[in-house]
């Protein structure tokens, strides 16, 4: 017989995903390989996430719950599991971005992670670590689907033009994201503007920062470092990064302009990449 490890459910929302699949499957009398073999994995791959020593991707989930009946249960827990893959110190402001109604952002280093390519994440997260690299982006793009919601918030961002032309991940990465970011040009609810290098000196100079607006809560700011992130609802500072944000606005190029520029940096400095 086949050992099978004991699993505390209550440990971590990994350990409890495992747990509710392996219940499931006993329920369904499948074997672990007779489960792969219905959604198309190993039954190696079951194993491992049976005892959280992986955490399942979306598409595992979706296909899993259909294939055991779950109704949608193993799906909620996948939401709750993917946060796993985000810094402990990060979940309470995804928390807060989950809810928001408007989301604006300066960004001076890279593209908001709401709006980078699964390749482009990769490349980010995986700058220094690569433990958990593909839980961690798996957790960046889930974050993505409030833009795909019903209902998505307004999201407006400013990128510093020095983002379009840093080469993250190579060549093909970035003409890939540049691609990306095009894709939103008509978009109701996305708007992208490129603060030029001819502005010079401007209002975000001290670095990236987000503002998050709510329908029936106080506005809330949020500003990262290396290794921790900082939220405030003190309507002060939340006053004083409005001002910066209006600033940066009024000197970035129009949207219209910024989509001329990211598709002309996307040709020139990455068109020959495949």
């Amino acid at each position: 017989m086949a050992y099978i490890k004991d699993l505390d459910p209550g440990s971590s929302p990994l350990a409890f995903f495992g747990s509710e699949l392996r219940r499931l499957r006993t329920a369904a009398n499948l074997t672990q390989k007779q489960l792969g073999g219905i959604i198309y994995c190993t039954g190696s791959l079951i194993g491992q996430i049976e005892t959280a020593a992986k955490a399942p991707t979306r598409e595992f989930t979706e296909r899993a719950d259909a294939a055991l009946g779950a109704e949608g249960a193993l799906l909620r827990l996948w939401k709750l599991v993917s946060r796993c893959g985000l810094p402990s110190w990060f979940q309470h402001y995804a928390e807060h971005e989950a809810s928001a109604t408007a989301i604006y952002t300066f960004q001076a280093q890279l593209v908001h992670g709401l709006l980078q390519t699964k390749a482009y994440a990769r490349a980010v997260l995986g700058a220094i670590h690569k433990d958990g690299l593909d839980e961690r982006v798996a957790a960046r793009l889930e974050r993505q689907r409030i833009l795909d919601r019903a209902d998505p918030p307004l999201f407006w961002m400013i990128l510093d033009e020095a983002v379009l032309y840093r080469p993250i991940g190579g060549p093909g990465v970035m003409r890939e994201q540049l691609a990306h970011l095009l894709k939103f040009r008509d978009a109701e609810r996305v708007n992208i503007q490129i603060l030029p290098f001819s502005v010079g000196t401007h209002a975000g100079l001290p670095g990236s920062f987000t503002i998050l607006r709510f329908e029936k809560t106080a506005d809330l700011a949020y500003t990262e470092g290396y290794d921790s992130g900082h939220v405030t609802m003190n309507p002060e500072e939340v006053e004083a990064r409005s001002l910066r944000y209006d600033l940066l606005q009024a000197a970035a190029l129009s949207v219209e302009d910024s989509a001329d520029l990211i598709a002309r940096v996307m040709e020139d400095r990455y068109g020959d990449s495949p």
